[in-house]
């Protein structure tokens, strides 16, 4: 077996040597572009781990069977907190970016068109397996536009294939916390008891609340996410204190952390493009800030998630769990 020599592991010299300035070859070197490329070469890194990471929770989600007893459900929870906290390090990096001030950039900016950070494919990867369709984006005519042929057939590939959030759907659809086994027979069936509490709770102007928790629960109208699953998502946030539920609460969480990572992360774009170029258009030919700010209020992916908290209550109106359901729901030894 032959030594592992540091730089040869890492291939530094192909790293370390893949940044080549634009203003250097046109004999008018920018200071700034060395930070520039450095900074978008870091975010196609953290990239490629972030697809490394979800591509191996969707597998585990893929076969229709989440094994708890092995610990399937505790790697998901991990990894998901790793892409999570990776986000919150991208978010970060555009502090360092903004120490290029607008007049730096301007010495290279012209030199880079058409090119665009809208041509990064691995983003674009990254949102449509996590479940941003392609009829939900903002400014959809564009979305591919800058693309070559291949890879914009690539990114259309996707709308075929089963994404994270259709995996999530399924995984909460099966739940069993519902079935009749359960609930003493006459009783008054749980979500009817759920939907009478959480009527009871709404104050003046949340009427409306009533209509909304039939579209979510029952008819399911308008929504990406089933009744069943959005069902068993506010089962698990009610009875989050269950042991075997802390889990499922913990994924649910993850899920809506890493939508407010990605959110901040486009606000924190939007701010820095605004501040850098004012109302120009990017160097790619969208409409740069509005675009951007488009983008960030219509490019939620969990958002349904999260809209569950408006039909939660306080801890003490929770209806107890028959004991069928709680020894169901007990570890075992």
């Amino acid at each position: 077996m032959s030594n592992v020599y540091y730089p040869d592991y890492l291939q530094l010299e192909k790293i370390l040597g893949a940044q080549a300035p634009e203003s250097d070859k046109h004999g008018t070197p920018a200071h700034d572009e060395m930070l520039f490329i450095i900074i978008h070469q870091s975010y196609e890194l953290w990239f490629k781990q972030i697809l490394h990471e979800v591509g191996s929770v969707m597998a585990l989600f893929a076969d229709g069977h989440v094994d708890d007893n092995g610990g399937e459900l505790s790697v998901a929870v991990h990894r998901l907190g790793r892409v999570h906290t990776i986000l919150q390090v991208l978010v970060k990096k555009i502090d360092i970016l903004e120490t290029m001030t607008p007049l730096d950039f301007l010495d290279f900016r012209d030199m880079l068109r058409p090119a665009s950070g809208f041509q990064s494919m691995q983003f674009k990867i990254l949102e449509a397996r996590l479940g941003l369709r392609m009829e939900a984006r903002f400014g959809k005519q564009y979305y591919t536009s800058q693309l070559k042929p291949e890879h914009k057939a690539e990114i259309e590939a996707l709308e075929g294939e089963t994404t994270f959030f259709e995996l999530i759907d399924g995984w909460l659809a099966r739940m069993p916390f519902f079935d009749a086994a359960y609930w003493p027979s006459g009783a008054t069936p749980l979500w009817e008891s759920l939907k009478s509490i959480y009527a009871g709770s709404l104050v003046k102007g949340e009427e409306g609340n009533l209509a909304l928790w039939e579209k979510l629960f029952e008819t399911g109208e308008g929504r990406h996410l089933s009744p069943a699953a959005a069902r068993s998502a506010v089962f698990i946030m009610l009875y989050r204190d269950e042991p075997i539920l802390q889990m499922p609460f913990r994924l649910l969480e993850r899920l809506m952390d890493i939508d407010e990572a990605m959110a901040n992360w486009r606000y924190r774009h939007v701010s820095m493009v605004h501040r850098t170029i004012g109302l120009r258009v990017g160097t790619g030919g969208s409409t740069g800030k509005q675009y951007l700010s488009g983008a960030l209020n219509s490019h939620h992916i969990f958002q349904e998630i999260a809209d569950l908290s408006s039909f939660l209550f306080e801890r003490r109106k929770i209806p107890a769990l028959p004991d069928a359901l709680r020894t169901a729901m007990r570890f075992r030894s």
